[in-house]
């Protein structure tokens, strides 16, 4: 009795990958799991106090605010919160969110090896980087509440709105990073741009000081930048509302976010298919 086989035929269909992207992210989820966990362990890999990193960070930048501008300029603070306590819950999202930046405009160019010999969503890079930034995020978390605790400052219910002001953050971040991380691979010296880009951000968010202190009729200007949304939201969560917290600044914060994340998507996947070979 014999058997007749037919060969494996491979078939290659036009368009296939591109109709089924968004599908593969789900699919390629190990390996987001996986570089994320690799730029996790390599952030601290040989350094001498590890994750303590995370804390002397935003501990000396708030420490360097505090003396210049609580201090010397004595900037105002809000609602009775201690200045350090101002600062500090404004550092959170600002290296949550310049982190997000810094990490995912360089992802594409630190895995280029990886990029240029096997397919999968280039999206996945950006994204797995993004956790290095969630979790300093969740040790400054606990520099706060050592801090919170020094002051005997108690949070209220305000502090459940936390997790919402971290997506906002997220997506205010990405969606730059996005097109940071297009830009950097085909213009390679747009790396010298980032640095300037976010440290000039630090200077134009409200993290130093309170956001009222800006005059009424600028203020939905000064709303453009979506962290001024993102830092005042995690103040009015984390000082139990104690801080301003404007809705006009929130929803166009939102539309910002939301046109820079479409502007980012957009950007990334038009250009791509030419990552591998530009990298």
């Amino acid at each position: 009795m014999s058997v007749s086989s037919q060969p494996d035929t491979l078939i290659i269909e036009a368009g296939r990958a591109e109709r089924h992207y968004w599908r593969d992210l789900w699919s390629y989820r190990e390996l987001f799991a996986i570089l994320a966990w690799r730029d996790v362990s390599v952030q601290y890999k040989q350094t001498v106090i590890g994750l303590a990193w995370a804390v002397v960070r935003p501990a000396l930048t708030m420490a360097v605010f505090t003396i210049i501008f609580g201090r010397i300029a004595k900037v105002p603070t809000e609602g009775g919160v201690p200045y350090p306590l101002l600062v500090m819950a404004g550092m959170l999202p600002w290296f949550l969110v310049s982190t997000i930046l810094a990490n995912g405009a360089n992802s594409l160019v630190s895995n280029s090896n990886l990029i240029s010999k096997v397919y999968f969503p280039r999206l996945i890079v950006p994204f797995a980087s993004s956790l290095v930034a969630v979790i300093d995020f969740a040790i400054n978390l606990v520099l706060l509440a050592a801090m919170m605790i020094w002051y005997r400052f108690v949070p209220d219910w305000h502090l459940l709105f936390i997790p919402v002001f971290v997506c906002f953050g997220l997506l205010a971040a990405i969606g730059p990073a996005l097109i940071m991380a297009a830009l950097n691979v085909n213009y390679r010296d747009f790396r010298f741009v980032i640095p300037f880009a976010i440290q000039f951000g630090l200077y134009v968010s409200p993290v130093g000081f309170s956001s009222t202190i800006i005059p009424e009729q600028w203020r939905l200007l000064y709303a453009l930048n979506p962290v001024v949304a993102v830092v005042d939201g995690f103040r009015w969560s984390l000082l139990a509302g104690r801080t301003h917290l404007s809705i006009d600044t929130l929803l166009l914060g939102g539309c910002v976010t939301a046109l820079f994340l479409y502007l980012g998507i957009k950007l990334f996947r038009g250009t791509e298919r030419s990552f591998a070979d530009l990298i």
